[in-house]
């Protein structure tokens, strides 16, 4: 849980510069990777990230405006809408929420919590699907990059 907004702010910071990291490694011909039938695709996934930021913080109350619903997106287009997206959040979030905010308790998706366990929870999830597309650019034949420390190949490179 988050009580001060500064700590929040710098994790989300750092945490969005991982995931634009991995973004930028998506290619057009990669997106339409997935891991089963039915399944969401890379770009399902990367589009995800985005959207699921601004429907959970909504529902949490901030005053975001939601994404326009688009059939599909190209590798570029979804890394932008994310920075766009996440650069967005934390400046709405920053305007409207203060240190006494996030300690203040509320029911969020039928569960009482904290407005600052919101918040750990928004970067739980932004992980979570970052695991999973790391899976899936393998399958698809992409280099991965570290996100927490050194990928593989970058592993190799440093041991030389």
């Amino acid at each position: 849980m988050f009580r001060q907004m500064e700590d929040f702010v710098h994790v989300w910071e750092r945490e969005t510069a991982q995931t634009g990291k991995l973004l930028s490694y998506l290619t057009d011909e990669s997106l339409s990777q997935k891991v089963a039938p039915d399944h969401f695709t890379l770009e399902k996934l990367g589009v995800h990230l985005s959207q699921a930021i601004t429907f959970m913080m909504s529902s949490a109350g901030l005053d975001l405006t939601p994404l326009e619903e688009r059939e599909s997106y190209n590798a570029h287009e979804i890394k932008a809408l994310y920075e766009q997206t996440a650069e967005g959040f934390v400046r709405v979030l920053q305007e409207q929420w203060n240190e006494e905010k996030l300690s203040e308790s509320t029911t969020f998706f039928g569960s009482e919590t904290t407005y600052g366990s919101i918040l750990y929870l928004l970067l739980q999830h932004q992980t979570h699907h970052r695991g999973q597309m790391t899976v899936l650019m393998r399958q698809a034949g992409l280099t991965v990059p570290g996100m927490v420390g050194p990928s593989r190949e970058e592993w190799a490179a440093m041991k030389g």
